[in-house]
């Protein structure tokens, strides 16, 4: 299936997800707006930490994780603050709104930009492996 394809539908899937916070009103809909980023969560989050294994050398895999790491739960801290920004100024369900289209149009970004060529771990590596450790230039 590809890793791109997962990415894709799980941002998309929570995009709807908290879509369905802010105009579902009675309780199945809200309870199925509780489960589906799980689901969402489900596909998306193997999926990063799959690809650096692919075209990350062993020697700086456990670097490349730990960038990867640092932006994505920065983002969380960044997008709470801002959503609650946003909450202060323009009320929740504009909020939650702002938050869902920016959920959906990461999928749109992964499914239009995400190089799916990567599909061999040996070609990818050779791609982007980098110096190799312990050998000096030249």
């Amino acid at each position: 299936m590809g890793r791109k394809h997962l990415i894709t539908a799980g941002m998309l899937l929570q995009g709807a997800a908290v879509a369905l916070v802010a105009v579902g009103g009675t309780f199945p809909v809200r309870a199925l707006a509780q489960v589906l980023p799980g689901a969402g969560t489900a596909l998306v989050d193997p999926a990063p930490l799959a690809v650096a294994g692919d075209v990350a050398h062993p020697a700086w895999r456990a670097r490349a994780v730990g960038v990867y790491r640092l932006w994505r739960d920065g983002g969380f801290a960044v997008g709470a603050l801002l959503a609650g920004a946003l909450a202060d100024a323009y009320g929740l369900t504009a909020a939650i709104r702002a938050v869902a289209a920016l959920t959906a149009a990461a999928g749109v970004v992964v499914a239009v930009r995400m190089d799916e060529t990567v599909r061999d771990p040996s070609t990818a590596r050779a791609r982007v492996a980098g110096p190799r450790v312990g050998v000096r230039p030249g």
